[in-house]
């Protein structure tokens, strides 16, 4: 029987990986039913209630100004300690122009497919990289923990041919749940653009952007599955890559941004793993840091800025992948039977 035949299936019927990308797909479904039940679609009458609300919101403005006024002017002639809490002259307490209060500000939630869905494949790149992270890890891990690892080996005595096929195996299912859940994802959206929102405006170049967004959001899922499966299989354990996360987020990210804002260091955010992967998946991230400033031709007072482009991501992730698979790789070849 083929060895990556057989992987894939062993692979499609463990029931926790069954359930986890269950439980991933449902909270994507969640998510786009929650954003089509939340937005509407703009027309005349949603329009027409908004410059309503403004003219009342005007009008309240109108009352509570004059309000204020009469109050300062009472004070003046009353010549009491509240006085103090109003200007000099009392003509001064006067409404915001119309112009101030916009119609924009009441108008519903609508969602605009070319400015909004971007932004919608970072949601789903980070469901289902969680879900090839904890799967890819449970896929190899088992096998080590339960002996079957060993079992099979017996079968195929050549440790780097199985565990590379287990992590094509592994890597071909996350590579077609990944395409068919975005096909699906970009489906759902387009129709909350059309029934609840707005679809112009999408260009040749909007779609290619959207796709290249989509395909380092791929690429993301892919990495997070060979880690989670290379680490799993460094430690012959699921625990080892599921606490070394976990260890890494708490201790290597939240303990070293306490250290670092403790002792006053720049651009904190650029020693921290999520803005590499913000900035992989949105191509830049700028940073700010407003304890200093550059002083601009206009005598303004602006923060300093750090750029983390995608480019600095990928070195991240290449070196990931470099250490962890060929760790694991390395590790198995050590003891190596053929």
């Amino acid at each position: 029987m083929n060895l990556y035949t057989t992987e894939l299936r062993r692979l499609a019927k463990r029931r926790f990986i069954r359930y986890l990308t269950l439980a991933g797909l449902l909270v994507l479904v969640a998510v786009a039913v929650g954003m089509f039940l939340t937005n509407q679609k703009i027309g005349p009458a949603q329009i027409a209630e908004a410059e309503r609300a403004a003219e009342r919101d005007y009008q309240q403005s109108i009352a509570m100004t004059e309000q204020h006024r009469q109050a300062c002017e009472r004070a003046k002639g009353a010549g009491n300690a509240a006085a103090e809490n109003f200007p000099e002259d009392c003509a001064v307490i006067q409404p915001p122009p119309r112009e101030a209060f916009q119609s924009d500000w009441h108008l519903p939630a609508s969602f605009d497919f070319r400015e909004e869905f971007p932004r919608t494949i970072t949601t789903l790149t980070a469901v289902l990289a969680l879900v090839a992270f904890v799967g890819g890890a449970s896929f190899v891990g088992a096998e080590w923990s339960t002996g079957g690892m060993m079992n099979l080996l017996l079968w195929r005595p050549q440790r780097i041919r199985v565990l590379l096929t287990k992590l094509g195996a592994l890597l071909s299912a996350l590579f077609g749940v990944a395409v068919l859940t975005g096909a699906l994802w970009t489906a759902a959206f387009w129709a909350t653009g059309s029934l609840r929102g707005s679809t112009t405006g999408m260009t040749s170049g909007t779609w290619q952007s959207i796709g290249l967004t989509g395909l380092r959001g791929l690429t993301l899922i892919l990495v997070a599955g060979v880690l989670g499966f290379g680490l799993a299989s460094l430690g012959r354990h699921t625990a080892l890559a599921l606490g070394g996360v976990l260890g890494v987020m708490v201790v290597g990210q939240f303990g070293l941004g306490v250290v670092m804002a403790m002792a006053k260091v720049k651009f904190i955010e650029s020693w921290l793993l999520p803005t590499y992967l913000l900035a992989w998946m949105d191509k830049k991230v700028t940073l700010q840091d407003w304890d200093a400033c550059q002083v601009s031709y206009t005598g303004d007072c602006q923060p300093l800025t750090k750029d983390i482009t995608w480019q600095n991501s990928s070195v991240l992730l290449a070196v990931a992948l470099v250490v962890v698979l060929g760790g694991a790789i390395w590790s198995m070849r050590r003891r190596d039977i053929t």
